[in-house]
């Protein structure tokens, strides 16, 4: 896997602040974020590839999406599935090897489903 360039971009990429509820669902797999990852060279020049600028367009766009999930049912008075901190961080090691903890015949959910699963997992919120 390629660490040296998603540790620095995944750093960047899902370091949120504010984040705007339009946010819109990706389609891409896990599999296929996987497979991607996997293609991408171990060396500083990755950062100026295309694939790697969608996948980590792809990890933004899906903590935005859950971040406008948890936004929409607090506004709306139910307790969200995630209690999300104001930033979330994660690192290229600790997201790929999440993705690649899920199990072969699941890795069709979408990077979002993913998302949505880990930080449920990770900031619950107390009903």
């Amino acid at each position: 896997m390629n660490r040296t360039i998603l540790a620095v971009a995944a750093a960047f990429a899902v370091s949120l602040a504010a984040v705007p509820a339009s946010a819109q669902d990706g389609r891409m797999t896990v599999a296929t974020f996987l497979d991607t990852a996997e293609d991408i060279p171990r060396n500083p020049t990755a950062m100026l590839r295309a694939d790697t600028r969608r996948l980590l367009s792809e990890v933004r766009t899906a903590t935005r999406t859950v971040r406008a999930e948890q936004d929409a049912a607090q506004a709306a008075g139910r307790t969200p599935r995630t209690c999300m901190p104001e930033q979330v961080s994660m690192d290229a090691d600790g997201l790929l090897a999440r993705f690649n903890a899920i199990p072969a015949g699941r890795r069709n959910i979408t990077v979002t489903q993913a998302v949505r699963e880990w930080m449920a997992e990770e900031h619950p919120c107390s009903g």
